[in-house]
């Protein structure tokens, strides 16, 4: 507990059929921390949804996500290949053209983005509410 924060948060009781997640032992994960690592990242999120729009070259998928830098672009392509959600087709041209395309298991992941997607939609006011409240009751907290 932080010096500034000395209040006991108390959330609602919502009934609960159960666990969102159960794995066996408790302390077992189910892979999910690896797989949030790579979902949860700054880009990869944004390249799954350009992706599922259909292949792209690289320079258009670095046009669709703005911000993006061409390292950060290539290492996330990287790992989303890596991970077996995106495939990477080099054709031997000159210069090499680049393809790159959601695979069957990146397709997969698709409607949960989507439906994560829907829910930031439908919370974002109450969201935006919330942290105002919460920022006006503790201006120094440092958190944003």
């Amino acid at each position: 507990m932080s010096v500034g924060h000395t209040e006991v948060t108390v959330e609602p009781v919502v009934p609960s059929a159960g666990p969102v997640v159960r794995c066996g032992d408790e302390h077992e994960d189910c892979g999910i921390r690896e797989v949030l690592d790579r979902i949860g990242d700054k880009w990869s999120v944004l390249v799954v949804v350009e992706l599922a729009q259909g292949i792209r070259r690289f320079r258009q998928l670095q046009r669709a996500v703005p911000g993006i830098s061409q390292r950060m672009l290539t290492l996330t392509v990287r790992r989303l290949e890596r991970d077996g959600l995106v495939a990477r087709t080099v054709y031997p041209t000159v210069p090499p053209q680049v393809e790159y395309r959601l695979t069957e298991m990146g397709h997969s992941l698709t409607h949960l983005v989507k439906a994560l997607a829907d829910w930031s939609a439908a919370h974002r006011d109450p969201i935006a509410r919330a942290r105002r409240e919460w920022d006006a009751e503790h201006p120094d907290s440092g958190i944003r």
